[in-house]
């Protein structure tokens, strides 16, 4: 990033714009606020929230666009939880899934452990680390049209991307989803596979 103060956008105006016409669209979201963000914009089927694991939500997210590469899977994940899994951006990047994006909503801070900082609010600059890691598409995001054009990169599948989005360290009230991973997990399973998946 920048010397200069970043513009923060506001994350549950981002994530409905990304969710927008999802049309197929997979999206693996981080415990916490990005778990929160994405079951504001609306419940559904192909979203699978994470409950805990922190730090392997971008993995989840490789797993299934290599798995399933006729679809755009779209991660969406704190700055947290990426510190946590900066060996992601290489696994990815060298693995070159097109279909995979990876957005980070960051607000410098961990926001369900009591807002302490991260090093994203010092300097860290993970947008730069997926670069030097090879993921080819890292555009800049600092707008809403910016986020229109991420929204539109993603569902295009020339990836893998990476996109950091400063967003307000804002406290946001908790809209939670589904408790059970095994309900989550069915769920998503059976909008992709249809409702005799369970028995596959």
């Amino acid at each position: 990033m920048s010397g200069h103060s970043p513009i923060l956008l506001r994350r549950r105006k981002v994530v409905p714009a990304l969710l927008a016409d999802r049309d197929g669209l997979l999206v693996i979201a981080s415990l916490g606020a990005a778990a929160w963000d994405i079951t504001a914009a609306g419940d559904h089927p192909r979203n699978l929230p994470l409950w805990g694991g922190m730090g392997g939500a971008a993995m989840i997210g490789l797993g299934l666009a290599l798995a399933r590469p006729e679809l755009p899977v779209l991660v969406i994940v704190g700055d947290g939880e990426m510190l946590m899994s900066l060996g992601a951006m290489a696994t990815i990047a060298v693995a070159r899934p097109p279909n995979l994006s990876v957005v980070v909503l960051d607000n410098e801070h961990y926001g369900e452990t009591g807002m302490q900082p991260t090093h994203t609010g010092a300097g860290v600059d993970l947008a730069g680390m997926a670069r030097a890691a090879g993921i080819p598409r890292v555009p800049e995001v600092q707008s809403m049209n910016d986020v229109a054009a991420l929204r539109r990169a993603v569902h295009d599948c020339a990836g893998p991307l990476f996109a950091q989005v400063k967003v307000d360290p804002e406290t946001l009230p908790l809209v939670l989803p589904p408790r059970e991973g095994a309900i989550l997990q069915a769920r998503m399973r059976e909008s992709l596979m249809g409702p005799q998946a369970h028995l596959a």
